[in-house]
């Protein structure tokens, strides 16, 4: 009799067991089904068929996945699109993953331990080296399909503490279980040592503010907290002023596109203009690096007010600090800035595509009760031909974890100190300048010139001359091809190396039908790279 029982309540366990696998299958469907009804538009950076590849994928796998293995997969799916408004939460309810007590963060000379819980004094402000016993490097590699990065600088800003997941280690397979410990290997002071740290209950987080923890009884942070810089000042506050009498700059931190109550976005530019003007600053830095967006709506009122100040309205007076973590309405406003003021960006490249899909809305899993983040509305402040990944700063300064914990801030001192009457912020419209001028020979002399100065180390010339040469050459148009061939012979001869240019220098020479230069070309394209630009410049070949 209690074998027939034991055997019943393992029979009603598988059953209950696989109706919850169907359950969940049912929902990947649902999902897959609403993406491609609703949402294709998504599909840029990813295709219909490699999502449906991995839906499948998953699909199959379901009954030999644990719960949190299933909703890891299904955010790997949300993340392919690499749209950082497109998201699964690892914080909401069903869902709502343990977490290690560590804020990591991504400085320039590596990956640190920026704040922990009290009971790990002697983990704080070291530098991670492994996780799990896997290299940092291939850690974060590991869960990077986890996170819908954008690009490179989202991942270090919104990415890496998908370390601090149990949930997350286990699926992406840093941990053989699930296991509420986990240990990683540090080094602090010159010592390499282990440290194991214990999940936090369910449902209890730890205090961060724009990326940092916030140190109390319980918390500690690696900064040293005798003295706070600017960046990190009052950030309870939407936007803070204050004026440099030394340098005679005015600083203003901007940390969300809102209003402060008690005085609108309009209001405070309006008044720190006037400001501005009455004590004759020289130069105006308004610092977004750790701004992640908003209501992009105020942008408009920002951009006014800078253009109605011509006194601080040229090259050499206004700065933005930018940064890794600078996204969403922070990033439209960066590339109004861009368009329309004479600014010089300060800091690290932006968390956002220029273009992007923003503004999300739910999309609740029939079943599960899981909650995504699915973007809808296009965001296009740049033409589409100047889309890019990031905007890169005119001047690219990173800090040291050295730099935070000692409160040095090189990205300010970078911009108070800069002093070259004669920098191109924009050195491609210079260049265009002197081209369609006529002044060629100035063109010739400036532009090597510019190639060599760390000043433009910014500025990607080979990749920047590339697309103009491709504009022309699309046109289609005698005279737009011969003005192609011009520019790839000029970029040879600048980048005498790029597979590009011969790449494209062979298609401006099909288009015209001189089939003996385009094979010379092609083939030193082949020659140059031949598992990369060297496979089109095949087909190319194929085709003559």
């Amino acid at each position: 009799m209690l074998f027939i029982l034991n055997l019943l309540l393992a029979l009603q366990g598988f059953a209950q067991e696989n109706d919850s696998a169907t359950q969940w299958q049912e929902d990947l469907r649902f999902f897959q089904n609403t993406i491609h009804r609703d949402y294709p538009l998504l599909f840029v950076k990813t295709s219909p068929e490699a999502f449906d590849r991995e839906v499948e994928a998953l699909y199959a796998e379901i009954p030999n996945l644990q719960e949190h293995e299933i909703i890891v997969g299904i955010s790997r799916l949300v993340a392919s699109f690499k749209y950082g408004h497109t998201h699964l939460s690892f914080w909401q309810k069903p869902v709502e993953f343990a977490q290690f007590p560590y804020n990591l963060y991504a400085f320039e000379d590596g990956i640190y331990i920026e704040g922990t819980h009290k009971d790990y004094p002697e983990a704080i402000g070291a530098k991670v080296l492994a996780v799990a016993g896997t290299p940092i490097a291939e850690a974060l590699q590991a869960i990077e399909p986890t996170v819908p990065a954008e690009n490179a600088q989202y991942f270090k800003a919104y990415g890496i503490n998908n370390l601090r997941y149990p949930e997350i280690l286990h699926a992406q397979q840093l941990t053989q279980s699930l296991q509420h410990t986990v240990t990683l290997k540090l080094e602090k002071n010159g010592r390499v040592f282990n440290q194991t740290f214990t999940a936090l209950p369910k449902g209890k987080s730890i205090p961060t503010e724009r990326g940092f923890v916030t140190p109390d009884a319980n918390w500690l942070s690696a900064r040293d907290q005798e003295t706070t810089p600017l960046y990190l000042q009052q950030l309870d506050k939407v936007y803070v002023e204050e004026f440099l009498a030394d340098e005679q700059a005015m600083y203003v931190r901007h940390s969300r596109i809102q209003d402060e109550p008690g005085e609108s976005t309009k209001d405070f530019y309006t008044r720190v203009l006037e400001e501005v003007v009455a004590k004759d600053a020289e130069k105006l830095i308004i610092d977004l690096r750790l701004n992640g967006g908003g209501n992009n709506y105020l942008n408009k009122d920002v951009i006014k007010e800078l253009l109605q100040t011509e006194h601080i309205d040229q090259i050499g007076k206004l700065f933005v600090i930018i940064g890794k973590r600078t996204f969403s309405a922070c990033q439209n406003l960066v590339n109004e800035l861009d368009n329309y003021t004479n600014v010089i960006f300060v800091g690290e490249p932006t968390a956002e595509n220029l273009n992007f899909w923003g503004d999300n809305r739910p999309l609740t899993l029939p079943n599960s009760g899981v909650s995504i983040a699915v973007s809808y509305l296009w965001w296009q402040d740049k033409p589409a031909l100047e889309n890019a990944e990031w905007m890169a700063p005119n001047l690219p300064v990173a800090m040291t974890f050295e730099d935070y914990r000692t409160n040095q801030d090189p990205v300010l001192e970078a911009a108070l100190a800069f002093d070259e009457p004669n920098f191109k912020p924009r050195p491609m419209d210079y260049v265009k300048e002197l081209y369609f001028s006529g002044q060629t020979q100035k063109l010739a002399e400036e532009l090597p010139r510019m190639i060599q100065d760390p000043l433009y180390a910014f500025c990607d010339f080979e990749n920047e001359l590339l697309k103009q040469g491709n504009l022309l050459l699309q046109s289609g148009r005698g005279p737009q091809i011969q003005a192609a061939i011009q520019v790839f012979s000029t970029v040879l001869n600048l980048f005498p190396d790029s597979a590009n240019a011969y790449k494209h220098l062979g298609e401006s020479y099909i288009a015209i039908g001189n089939e003996k230069e385009a094979k010379q070309v092609l083939h030193k394209a082949i020659a140059l790279d031949p598992d990369g630009v060297g496979v089109a410049a095949q087909e190319l070949l194929a085709e003559i």
